[in-house]
């Protein structure tokens, strides 16, 4: 490596503000102006052409401001009156603070997709944690958050001219960010502490403010890591080999927790958005046995009671999976020092705990720690319970025990300027406040159907050129000719049909499902009295050769002459791109394989912008294709082979005899009325619903206020309920094998009439166990043709009278079903009053 020369000493220049707009600084470093107009304008006012080279970071913008154009803009009163407006837009949003009631909940994630300038985000996962964050902020939830702060983030995508994806990961400058770092009580910057096989790794921790949460960033490339191998800990985002992967979810977990303890905070409910921060739920298990002189079983079951996990995988193939061997390496001192065993550490990672060549799951160990666990829409709730059904063996599919909150967006983060202009002047002054009410959204109905047509050709001339910029951008840094760069200058139409599609170029999603018929797709486009055009970004993984052979195809395929100007690849996908697509195209067009889309959040963000979606029933759509004004490819059949080829067909047909048509045909002063009423049904239907105000309370209210008081319950007298929980249930298991039904009792007859009671009795013998130790329950429903229950209803049967040392349970039941119905009994434990927290492997005999 040539010389370099290092600082002796380092130390930190701030802009000299004018007293006038004394408050930049403060502005600049909440996130609040990543979603609210006054703010972000302000700062695009004082300079346009740097705020965009800037990539919208008023940090570093207020860093290479001339000194000069502050003072213009001090004594500018048009721009202090909007500097005025901001700052108490800002202060009456911060003052808007309730009580806490004590609850606190610590929100952990592997990435954050806040703005675009802040590379600490791969794509939807990041993206919804920003969500989370930014609703959680809006409706003043006790939570803070916990991520890694990447020295080189996520891929920038470059395309050779080849159309090959190659990747560039840029340094990022953290003091030219909205962050800063924590302080101890002494004034240093705060560390925290983990160890590794190779020593102990250190930890800086930094702060970001979203409106009125904290985000805290965990970076270990700092100068007391002499390893390079600990500094790029937090090197990249989803880089490096297996030991960097565990490492970091080390970090993000162990050292996470370590961080919130240092900084005096003391959460009341543990949230893991995904698995990868799991490893948090082992250390408050360590932390509680040491602090409280619990044992590991006895900790296990307080931590459990507010642990919540959200998964987001729909496949197996998207868990990290870790060796034995690879765990022993990282884990056997720390379980050491912690009195728990390896084994034990090991079980809660495994499906079949003395499975000795298992391997460690992050998704199972954060299942098996949680009471709480959640699938991110209706459908991916079902995949989740067939996904992991053989954690409760004994449980049919539809009783595993996880619920669903479907995703939302952040309507301010992703709602387009010029339908907030028409709300403003049509909706109620304080619409902005009252995004879940139908009310509110009810009133879009007064909007003309000619000034939602003029917003969007607004924002479709504005997509347009942002893509002839961007494409030309690229075609320069790769040396493009002199007639390419003219092609690109010159590609798209304001008054063409315009499809958009954007995702990660994973194979599942199908990216090039629209091209298998390229013939028929070349004369759909080219119909000069109804042209379509199609713009497409997306990244694959580093190490995804079949996702960047896709991307290959399509810059290849946009290079025939016949595609030439109406398909356009864009390069670097991020979130602006995603933002001047999902704001303007026509049609967003989402053709995963049925159930491996988790949820799907771009066609949301699309539907609230008035983009209508084209779509498998898969994800959030399965829930919202009936009234979104959208259309549906295909039905609800589980994904086979030949779908691609019937899929393929589906959206050609329906682009060809039904979309497109209607988008050009039937217009009143050049108005697509037909077209511009479904657009309506999006906006009024899809806005209440899918944003992330409904998202955030459906989490509070389902989710982490029974976490919190299950964990209060469970906290007092010095975790009493938790030691008396572990003792109860150890006696259960002493006795669980010899607990069996006796007598199941008559049954019905075997003709019924509709409305009359039947009796339900069944004599168990307990082993010593008493009635209240125990559940017994009825499951009635309808026979199917294979002759198992469906469209069940499940009932607990009450104690009735002791009988030569059994007890016998029993209730009238009234069906009111019709038709071949049955009933089947079992017996569990009763101390988990929520279904939805019964614990993995819980006992359970069936009659």
């Amino acid at each position: 490596m040539p010389f370099q020369i290092q600082p002796l000493r380092e130390f930190l220049v701030s802009p000299a503000l004018p007293p006038a707009l004394g408050r930049l600084g403060e502005l600049a470093h909440n996130l609040m102006w990543t979603w609210d107009h006054n703010i972000r304008s302000l700062f695009r006012r004082l300079d346009p052409v740097l705020w965009k080279a800037c990539v919208h970071n008023p940090v570093l913008m207020l860093g290479r401001l001339p000194q000069a154009t502050l003072e213009k803009a001090a004594a500018d009163p048009r721009f202090v009156a909007l500097y005025r407006r901001a700052c108490e837009r800002f202060d009456g949003y911060m003052s808007q603070k309730s009580d806490s009631g004590g609850r606190l909940i610590a929100y952990f994630s592997m990435e954050y997709g806040l703005n675009e300038s802040l590379a600490i985000y791969s794509g939807g996962l990041g993206v919804l944690s920003g969500d989370h964050t930014k609703a959680s902020s809006d409706a003043d939830i006790p939570l803070v958050a916990v991520g890694l702060l990447y020295q080189k983030g996520y891929l920038q995508q470059l395309l050779n001219p080849d159309g090959w994806q190659q990747e560039r990961y840029p340094v990022n400058d953290f003091y030219t960010w909205p962050v800063k770092p924590v302080k101890d009580k002494d004034g240093n910057d705060l560390r925290v502490t983990v160890r590794l096989p190779g020593g102990p790794l250190h930890i800086k921790v930094w702060r970001m403010d979203i409106g009125r949460i904290g985000l805290y960033l965990l970076d270990t490339n700092i100068a007391e890591n002499e390893s390079p191998d600990y500094r790029d800990i937090t090197d990249q985002l989803y880089g490096g080999d297996i030991h960097t992967r565990i490492r970091q979810e080390i970090v993000l977990g162990i050292g996470g927790i370590r961080a919130l303890k240092a900084m005096g905070y003391q959460p009341t409910v543990f949230h893991m958005n995904e698995g990868h921060s799991a490893f948090l739920a082992v250390e408050r298990i360590r932390w509680l046995m040491k602090e409280h002189n619990l044992s590991f079983e006895e900790a296990y079951d307080a931590t459990r009671q507010n642990n919540v996990f959200t998964t987001h995988t729909s496949v197996p193939a998207g868990i990290d999976l870790f060796d034995p061997g690879l765990v022993y390496d990282y884990f056997h001192e720390y379980c050491r020092e912690a009195g728990i065993t390896f084994d034990q550490l090991l079980s809660l990672g495994r499906r079949s705990p003395h499975d000795v060549h298992e391997r460690f799951s992050m998704a199972i160990l954060a299942i098996k720690a949680s009471s709480y666990r959640n699938a991110v829409s209706r459908l991916h709730r079902f995949v989740s319970q067939e996904m992991w059904q053989d954690l409760w063996p004994k449980l049919p599919v539809w009783e595993v025990p996880i619920t669903s909150v479907t995703n939302g967006v952040h309507l301010p983060s992703w709602l387009n300027g010029d339908l907030a202009l028409l709300y403003d002047q049509y909706l109620q002054p304080d619409w902005r406040d009252r995004y879940m009410d139908n009310g509110t959204w009810d009133l879009v109905k007064d909007i003309p159907a000619g000034e939602l047509w003029e917003a969007h050709k607004r924002r479709k001339r504005r997509l347009i050129a942002f893509v002839r910029e961007r494409v030309l951008a690229s075609a320069m840094e790769r040396k493009a000719s002199a007639a390419e760069m003219r092609r690109l200058s010159d590609v798209l139409d304001p008054d063409a049909f315009t499809i958009g599609f954007s995702r990660r170029f994973a194979t599942y999603k199908r990216a090039t499902l629209l091209f298998r018929d390229v013939a028929r797709l070349k004369k759909l486009m080219n119909n000069p009295k109804m042209p379509v055009q199609i713009i497409i970004a997306g990244k694959a993984h580093p190490k995804d050769h079949p996702g960047k052979t896709l991307i290959r195809e399509i810059v290849q395929l946009s290079r025939d002459p016949e595609f030439a100007k109406r398909l356009v690849f864009l390069e670097d996908y991020d979130m602006q791109v995603a933002r001047e697509l999902v704001q303007a195209v026509d049609i967003w067009l989402n053709n995963p394989r049925r159930g491996e889309e988790a949820c799907g959040t771009s066609g949301m963000k699309a539907g609230i912008n008035g983009v209508l979606n084209l779509s498998i029933l898969d994800g959030w759509f399965d829930e919202a294709y009936e009234y979104s004004g959208g259309w549906a490819i295909g039905d609800r059949e589980p994904y086979s082979e030949d779908q691609d080829e019937i899929h393929a067909t589906a959206i050609l047909s329906l682009l060809e005899n039904e979309i497109v048509p209607m988008y050009f045909e039937s217009r009143d002063e050049g108005v697509p009325v037909e077209w511009m009423e479904r657009v309506r049904q999006s906006l009024l239907r899809l806005s209440p619903q899918f944003n992330s105000q409904r998202m955030i309370g459906e989490y509070m209210s389902q989710l982490y206020e029974p976490a919190h008081m299950a964990y209060v319950e469970a906290a007092k007298k010095n975790f009493q309920a938790a030691r008396e929980r572990t003792q109860w249930q150890a006696n259960v298991n002493r006795v669980w094998e010899n607990v069996r039904f006796v007598d199941l009792g008559p049954g019905p007859e075997r003709a019924l009439i509709s409305g009359r009671p039947i009796s339900i009795r069944a004599a168990v013998d307990l082993s010593g166990l008493s009635p209240s130790d125990v559940r017994v329950e009825a499951v009635v429903g309808r026979v199917g043709p294979s002759g198992t229950l469906e469209e069940t209803t499940v009932f607990t049967l009450p104690p009735s009278e002791q009988r030569e040392g059994v007890w016998v349970f029993g209730k009238e039941f009234v069906p009111h079903q019709t038709g071949r119905l049955g009933y089947s009994l079992r017996v569990s434990p009763n101390h988990y009053d929520d279904p939805l927290t019964r614990p993995c492997n819980a006992p359970l005999k069936w009659g």
